[in-house]
Protein backbone atom coordinates (compact mmCIF):
# COMPACT_ATOMS: atom_id res chain seq x y z
CA UNK A 1 0.00 0.00 0.00
CA UNK A 2 1.53 3.64 -1.33
CA UNK A 3 1.45 5.94 1.49
CA UNK A 4 2.32 9.75 1.75
CA UNK A 5 6.42 10.32 2.66
CA UNK A 6 5.28 13.02 4.65
CA UNK A 7 1.89 12.60 6.30
CA UNK A 8 2.39 8.77 7.32
CA UNK A 9 -0.36 6.81 9.24
CA UNK A 10 0.25 6.36 12.79
CA UNK A 11 0.94 2.64 13.13
CA UNK A 12 3.42 3.28 10.31
CA UNK A 13 5.11 5.80 11.97
CA UNK A 14 5.16 4.16 15.20
CA UNK A 15 6.70 0.77 13.46
CA UNK A 16 9.85 3.23 11.83
CA UNK A 17 9.98 4.19 15.46
CA UNK A 18 10.04 0.72 17.02
CA UNK A 19 13.81 -0.75 17.20
CA UNK A 20 14.11 -2.59 14.60
CA UNK A 21 17.61 -3.84 11.63
CA UNK A 22 16.96 -2.18 8.48
CA UNK A 23 18.04 -2.91 5.00
CA UNK A 24 19.44 -0.35 3.03
CA UNK A 25 19.68 -1.33 -0.80
CA UNK A 26 21.99 0.70 -3.08
CA UNK A 27 23.41 0.26 -6.73
CA UNK A 28 27.11 -1.34 -7.23
CA UNK A 29 28.67 0.56 -10.44
CA UNK A 30 27.51 -2.22 -12.64
CA UNK A 31 23.70 -2.21 -11.88
CA UNK A 32 23.65 -5.04 -9.41
CA UNK A 33 22.18 -4.32 -5.64
CA UNK A 34 24.12 -4.24 -2.37
CA UNK A 35 21.91 -4.96 0.27
CA UNK A 36 23.49 -4.36 4.22
CA UNK A 37 21.96 -4.29 7.49
CA UNK A 38 21.53 -0.50 8.64
CA UNK A 39 20.11 1.60 11.46
CA UNK A 40 17.19 3.99 9.91
CA UNK A 41 15.91 7.07 10.94
CA UNK A 42 13.07 8.59 9.48
CA UNK A 43 11.83 12.04 9.96
CA UNK A 44 8.45 12.73 7.89
CA UNK A 45 8.52 16.48 8.96
CA UNK A 46 11.65 16.83 6.95
CA UNK A 47 10.67 14.00 4.05
CA UNK A 48 14.40 12.19 5.20
CA UNK A 49 15.98 9.08 6.08
CA UNK A 50 19.48 9.18 7.64
CA UNK A 51 21.70 6.09 7.79
CA UNK A 52 24.52 7.43 9.80
CA UNK A 53 27.92 4.80 8.68
CA UNK A 54 31.57 4.89 8.11
CA UNK A 55 32.49 7.77 5.38
CA UNK A 56 34.52 4.88 3.64
CA UNK A 57 31.87 2.25 3.63
CA UNK A 58 30.78 0.41 0.29
CA UNK A 59 27.65 2.18 0.67
CA UNK A 60 28.41 5.12 0.45
CA UNK A 61 30.66 4.65 -2.14
CA UNK A 62 27.93 3.46 -3.93
CA UNK A 63 25.90 6.76 -3.10
CA UNK A 64 28.90 8.99 -4.59
CA UNK A 65 29.24 6.97 -6.67
CA UNK A 66 25.94 8.25 -8.53
CA UNK A 67 27.22 11.92 -8.59
CA UNK A 68 25.82 15.07 -7.19
CA UNK A 69 22.02 14.38 -8.16
CA UNK A 70 22.66 11.40 -5.58
CA UNK A 71 21.55 7.87 -6.05
CA UNK A 72 17.84 5.64 -6.03
CA UNK A 73 18.14 3.72 -3.15
CA UNK A 74 15.22 2.09 -0.77
CA UNK A 75 15.64 0.74 2.98
CA UNK A 76 13.32 -1.50 4.65
CA UNK A 77 12.29 -3.22 7.42
CA UNK A 78 10.17 -6.80 8.41
CA UNK A 79 8.34 -7.81 11.26
CA UNK A 80 6.84 -10.66 10.87
CA UNK A 81 3.76 -9.88 8.29
CA UNK A 82 4.11 -6.19 9.05
CA UNK A 83 6.69 -4.55 6.49
CA UNK A 84 7.46 -1.03 5.66
CA UNK A 85 9.41 0.35 2.53
CA UNK A 86 10.88 3.96 1.89
CA UNK A 87 12.66 4.85 -0.89
CA UNK A 88 14.00 8.09 -2.79
CA UNK A 89 17.21 9.69 -3.68
CA UNK A 90 20.42 9.20 -1.21
CA UNK A 91 23.48 12.07 -0.77
CA UNK A 92 26.14 11.54 1.58
CA UNK A 93 26.58 14.80 4.21
CA UNK A 94 29.65 14.95 6.67
CA UNK A 95 28.70 17.96 7.75
CA UNK A 96 29.08 18.14 11.37
CA UNK A 97 25.80 19.42 12.26
CA UNK A 98 24.03 16.89 10.17
CA UNK A 99 25.89 14.24 11.57
CA UNK A 100 25.10 15.44 15.04
CA UNK A 101 21.08 15.02 14.60
CA UNK A 102 21.54 11.68 12.99
CA UNK A 103 23.40 10.41 15.70
CA UNK A 104 20.97 12.07 17.98
CA UNK A 105 17.66 10.74 15.98
CA UNK A 106 19.80 7.14 16.04
CA UNK A 107 20.34 7.40 19.92
CA UNK A 108 16.47 7.69 20.37
CA UNK A 109 15.58 4.64 18.15
CA UNK A 110 18.25 2.00 19.20
CA UNK A 111 21.30 3.61 21.38
CA UNK A 112 23.78 5.73 21.59
CA UNK A 113 26.48 4.39 19.02
CA UNK A 114 30.00 4.24 18.96
CA UNK A 115 32.58 7.04 18.69
CA UNK A 116 33.72 7.49 14.90
CA UNK A 117 35.35 10.26 13.81
CA UNK A 118 35.40 8.99 9.87
CA UNK A 119 31.18 8.73 10.63
CA UNK A 120 28.83 10.73 7.97
CA UNK A 121 25.13 10.02 7.11
CA UNK A 122 23.27 9.20 4.33
CA UNK A 123 20.70 11.38 4.20
CA UNK A 124 17.48 9.76 1.80
CA UNK A 125 15.17 12.30 0.12
CA UNK A 126 12.10 10.16 0.15
CA UNK A 127 9.74 10.14 -2.21
CA UNK A 128 7.17 6.56 -1.78
CA UNK A 129 6.72 5.01 1.35
CA UNK A 130 5.01 1.22 1.32
CA UNK A 131 3.77 -0.77 3.38
CA UNK A 132 1.61 -3.08 5.49
CA UNK A 133 0.78 -3.04 8.61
Amino acid sequence: MALDVRNPDPDYLSFWRERHVCTLTTHRRDGSPHVVPVGVTYDPDAGLARVITGGHSTKVANVRAAGEAGARVAVCQVDRARWATLEGVATVNDDPEAVAEAVRRYTERYREPRVNPDRVVIEIALDRAMGRG
